[in-house]
């Protein structure tokens, strides 16, 4: 007879090899378990784990953290998003999850924290920031529906900087890529240098999401809605698929199936290392496109309608990580202002 045990937390994972791995957690947060329901190891590994679970207090930290994810906030957010942030919580929870409630108010509180993002920083800065992000979300969370008195994480600004400033794609690369890549990798970076859509957003897009002028998708990590004119270059070649197409989805695999993502990511790397490409990524090219809209004279407005960003983010792409850098902007302000200079003057 198989007893039902209270709580199991079950998940699965897509490995790097493709195939799908299943675990199990004493509850969801819990320690994962050893084996499968029924084995006798699984069994007194979640006796074990229940005998020792003390129910946190509902005036510390911890209590914070479960109530989080248990909201509607917490369901609306990617599957992805919601395992990374699982990853970060139990950092939380080992450090702080019996942190008062009451002492978040404190003004030591704030020092205490930026401590132990610092601590987490000498092995990865960027994911002591993401660490530190999410916590100080969930307490913006918490603060927002009166639960604690202040936030000691707001704003702290970031410790790790990115060393892609000149991470963009130039014609060259592009013409050094198309002259190795097959025409499903070709059309996968078409995608995204004309749409400005992340990889998950691309891999996912099915036909009915083009009606021959406009691509229409609701972005996965946003939420966001956005609609993209499609340029005559991507235009003219996924016109000429639609006439055969055999998938749900319009970037598909040499077998003509629908592409995992690490199954694309692996066809985008090996295609890279014959192309002898370094240095440069997929994501990449979603700030390719970003810089040569600007480039081109769109305003920002013009470019988060298409890329989906907000105002904010296209403006710190161009200002940080792009356009402090590109000659060709810098170039077309000369022109402009030569130009200008060369008009003539009319007598007063």
């Amino acid at each position: 007879m198989r007893v039902k045990l209270k709580g199991i937390n079950r998940t699965t994972t897509r490995l790097a090899s493709g195939k799908v791995a299943t675990y199990y957690y004493a509850w969801k947060g819990g320690p994962r378990l050893p084996g499968k329901p029924g084995d006798p190891e699984f069994l007194a590994a979640y006796h074990e784990a229940i005998s020792q679970k003390i129910e946190p207090k509902s005036n510390t930290l911890q209590s914070l953290l479960n109530q989080y994810q248990n909201t509607p906030k917490w369901a609306g957010l990617a599957p992805r998003t919601q395992k990374d942030y699982r990853s970060h919580i139990s950092k939380i929870e080992a450090e702080f999850g019996s942190f008062p409630i009451t002492a978040l108010s404190d003004r030591r509180a704030r020092a205490a924290f930026l401590e132990w993002r610092d601590k987490m920083a000498v092995k990865s800065r960027r994911q002591a920031d993401y660490v530190f992000a999410t916590l100080a979300s969930i307490l913006a969370w918490a603060y927002d529906r009166g639960l604690t008195d202040a936030n000691p994480c707001e704003k702290p600004g970031k410790l790790y900087r990115s060393g892609r400033a000149d991470c963009i794609w130039t014609q060259a690369d592009e013409s050094t890529l198309f002259a190795v890549a097959p025409e499903r990798i070709k059309l996968a970076y078409l995608m995204a240098t004309w749409t400005g859509q992340r990889q998950g957003d691309l891999l996912r897009l099915t036909w009915n999401a083009y009606d021959g002028s406009h691509i229409r998708l609701i972005q996965n990590k946003t939420k966001r809605r956005v609609i993209i004119p499609v340029a005559s270059p991507l235009k003219s070649v996924l016109d000429e698929l639609s006439k055969d197409k055999h998938a749900v989805t319009i970037l598909t695999t040499s077998k003509g199936t629908s592409w995992t993502s690490h199954g694309f990511s692996a066809s985008w790397r090996k295609t890279l290392a014959k192309a002898k490409i370094t240095g440069l990524t997929f994501h990449d090219l979603r700030g390719t496109a970003v810089t040569r809209l600007a480039i081109a004279g769109c305003e920002v407005p013009e470019i988060a309608t298409i890329t989906g960003h907000s105002l904010a983010d296209v403006g710190a792409i161009l200002d940080a990580h792009y356009l402090s850098r590109n000659t060709k902007m810098a170039e077309s302000a000369i022109r402009k202002l030569e130009e200008h200079q060369a008009q003539p003057k009319i007598p007063k």
